[in-house]
């Protein structure tokens, strides 16, 4: 029988394809010091994307807060274990097939 995808695996798989800066933003919002800076930004960022008047422009907003809240509420770390797992196959198979591109 096969496991699920790790919330915590993921989150370092996509840290590997994301701009360094950003992943030493994202590493920092994981400690254990950063746990209010994490829940509140988590909270903001889902409540901006349900307020604001162009969802489309804020559709970003909705997962990376999620993502956020995840980290300190166990049972959303599964399901967004799965997202993660699904993007980073994305990725991961987009920069492979520009890969064989070039």
């Amino acid at each position: 029988m096969t496991r699920g995808p790790d919330f915590h695996e993921e989150i370092n798989r996509l840290q590997n394809h994301i701009p360094s800066w950003v992943a030493e933003k994202l590493e920092r919002f994981r400690g254990e010091r950063a746990l209010w800076v994490r829940v509140w930004a988590g909270v903001g960022l889902v409540g901006a994307w349900c307020f604001l008047p162009l969802p489309i422009v804020g559709l970003w907003m909705l997962p990376v807060g999620l993502v956020l809240l995840a980290h300190d509420i166990p049972m959303m770390r599964k399901p967004m274990a799965r997202v993660l797992h699904f993007t980073n196959g994305k990725i991961e198979k987009r920069t492979r097939a520009s890969d064989l591109t070039q």
